[in-house]
């Protein structure tokens, strides 16, 4: 699994992933990412699964940060929701540079598996942010 955080800290928020898939009825898995799509932490699909679902979900949050620039009056983004045949797609922000996504079977109520996702940001979003990355050094530049 493709991480960014030390070894110790990605699991330290499995629990909470996994509360929210027990708590809302239908939901399968959830995922905590950063905003450039690598997995902090995950519930409920193995680590192949989680990274393919981390840059498909950084994709629409980027996707969604762009409209709101340019139809939103640069407003944020909160959620994005995919609605296939028998599945729903959750991905919104989780803090600074972190999104979760939540997948569900197509008998999730939306409204609550939205409520409790907003919920479970807001109870521990100083935990979720995830410091922007420093440019790579160019090889042969001064200084380097």
């Amino acid at each position: 699994m493709a991480t960014d955080t030390p070894s110790g800290q990605v699991s330290d928020l499995d629990w909470l992933l996994s509360g929210l898939v027990q708590r809302v009825p239908y939901t399968r898995s959830a995922v905590l990412l950063s905003a450039d799509g690598l997995v902090k932490s995950l519930h409920g699909m193995d680590a192949d699964s989680a990274d393919h679902m981390a840059a498909l979900a950084a994709g629409l949050y980027s996707l969604g940060r762009s409209a709101g620039a340019r139809f939103g009056d640069n407003g944020e983004v909160r959620q994005v929701v995919v609605e296939l045949d028998s599945t729903l797609l959750f991905v919104a922000t989780a803090g600074s540079g972190t999104c979760l996504a939540v997948l569900a079977g197509r008998n999730a109520d939306a409204a609550v598996l939205g409520y409790e996702m907003t919920m479970l940001v807001k109870s521990v979003r100083p935990y979720l942010m995830t410091p922007t990355r420093q440019a790579a050094g160019v090889p042969g530049a001064s200084g380097l």
